[in-house]
């Protein structure tokens, strides 16, 4: 299987701030996307981050973004498992599996970015996104 798990954070506004303060702890290489960049034409939240990537020299990345507009922002449930891949692996699947008995809060269907992306909220009440690449 060809994929990896990332910690996903959410941010209250100020998720390039933190991610900045993030790469001069950590290093390596940030990438920030904002809304605006997707089309989004509000001007308040044209340049907030929809995505943030942060991969570190070990390979490891720290994903992040501000609070999407119309969800809720509450401290303490700000984390995310982000799992990342390619369709050669068997990502289908493991959604497959993580929906069972879970709240799809987003169907697993080709984005705007060109990926297949999903989220849900699992059985345990763990947040997932799943990702599949393009090859």
């Amino acid at each position: 299987m060809t994929s990896r798990l990332n910690p996903y954070l959410t941010f209250n506004g100020n998720a390039r701030e933190a991610m900045e303060f993030y790469r001069s702890v950590l290093g390596g290489e940030l990438r920030l996307n904002t809304f605006g960049e997707f089309g989004t034409p509000d001007p308040e939240i044209k340049d907030k981050v929809m995505h943030a990537m942060l991969t570190l020299p070990d390979g490891n990345t720290l994903m992040a973004s501000d609070t999407a507009p119309g969800m809720d922002f509450n401290p303490g449930n700000t984390i995310t498992v982000s799992l990342s891949g390619t369709p050669d692996g068997n990502l289908h699947d493991v959604w497959s599996k993580l929906t069972e008995g879970a709240t799809v809060t987003m169907p697993l269907e080709k984005q705007m970015w060109g990926d297949e992306f999903g989220q849900l909220t699992d059985r345990y009440g763990v947040p997932w996104m799943v990702n599949i690449g393009q090859q």
